[in-house]
């Protein structure tokens, strides 16, 4: 059994340098050492229901097409064709009509990214059309996720993130369905938006909605080390989130998934935020709530009022997030002393300094 504890920061942490959050080469850096080369969040199994399904993602400044094939398997494609480098796939989701077709010669892919046509190639002399099937990006399925690595030699999910075990189990992720969708653009670097979901020593002050459900000091983690980090708050005893039933713990479970992944699991439904590091001072932030098919079944069911709450919040967070990095790129930002209930962050910064080798 997972063992919850308070996530207390070492003796002497302090935040991270200031380039840290506003450097572009820093930035590019992080692109190759940590999007290129780490499972990335990118969809739920959900949005690709049928063969031919797709949707398009960018990763890395990569284009990537997610498809399902005529096997039922998710397969990943960089969008780029095998025989001028031509971008295929402009749309951002849609269904292929059996095939991958390039715009500029009529190359055309099978589902599964076999080379299955070229026009006129028969005319070249030792051409060979299973020599050029798509470049392919890895791909596995956790909980109704669906991520991929670019790294041709990425080591499996479970491998690389070891705290994706069944802890998870109970809240039946893979059966649920998405009722609500809001995009975020955020004017902040993607580790200030990680670091804030970490901890609630900012809730009393940011979050004065929030702080009437739940104590900004009751959190517990079982994940504290590592790339999947998080734990649960305590929900006080007079009131619960909305729509909360049948918790008897009444607990509200908040973990990161580095680095593309926040997920917060409550009573009866899910919320995730999908995080994409878009410049060293932008991310896009992608916010759904998810709920059991049986739920969203009822007459009554309205997720109004839960979306409103965490839109608040995330709003709340956004606006918070945006203040520091303005703050942490001037000239007079120092590193400052984390508090001793900032743990959850002082263990995200050492394994992103691990990930970029400054270790």
């Amino acid at each position: 059994m997972n063992r919850f504890t308070p996530a207390v920061a070492a003796v002497g942490a302090a935040t991270m340098r200031g380039a840290c959050y506003t450097d572009p080469a820093i930035f590019a850096r992080e692109r190759d050492r940590i999007l290129a080369r780490s499972w990335i969040a990118l969809a739920r199994s959900e949005d690709l229901p049928s063969i031919g399904d797709f949707r398009t993602c960018e990763v890395a400044d990569e284009s990537i097409i997610l498809t399902r094939a005529a096997d039922g398997a998710l397969r990943a494609f960089f969008n780029v064709c095998r025989h001028r480098g031509t971008r295929m796939c402009t749309e951002a989701a849609g269904r292929f009509a059996g095939s991958i077709q390039c715009p500029y010669h009529a190359w055309t892919y099978g589902l599964d990214g076999r080379l299955v046509a070229a026009r006129n190639m028969d005319e070249t002399p030792g051409f060979d059309r299973s020599a050029y099937p798509l470049h392919e990006a890895r791909v596995a399925e956790w909980e109704g996720f669906v991520f991929a690595n670019l790294a041709f030699e990425a080591p499996p999910l479970a491998q690389a993130l070891p705290g994706l075990d069944d802890r998870f189990a109970r809240w039946g992720l893979p059966a649920m369905r998405a009722a609500r969708e809001i995009v975020y653009d955020v004017a902040a670097n993607w580790k200030l938006v990680f670091q804030n979901y970490s901890e609630c020593y900012h809730c009393p002050v940011v979050h004065p909605q929030l702080e009437e459900l739940s104590p900004w000091d009751s959190g517990r983690n079982d994940a504290s080390e590592g790339a999947v980090l998080g734990g649960y708050s305590i929900l006080r005893d007079s009131v619960a989130l909305p729509n909360v039933i049948g918790d008897a713990e009444r607990r509200a479970y908040y973990y990161t998934i580095f680095p593309s992944l926040m997920l917060s699991l409550h009573g009866d439904y899910a919320m995730t935020h999908h995080v994409e590091p878009l410049a060293a001072d932008r991310t896009r932030i992608v916010c759904r709530w998810f709920f059991t098919p049986d739920e969203m079944a009822k007459p009554d069911f309205d997720p109004t009022g839960i979306v409103a709450f965490w839109d608040l919040t995330n709003r709340q967070d956004w606006h918070v997030g945006e203040l520091t990095q303005r703050g942490v790129s001037s000239r007079a930002y120092r590193p400052g002393p984390y508090a001793r209930h900032e743990g959850l962050l002082d263990a995200f910064d050492r394994h992103y300094r691990s990930v970029m080798g400054e270790a």
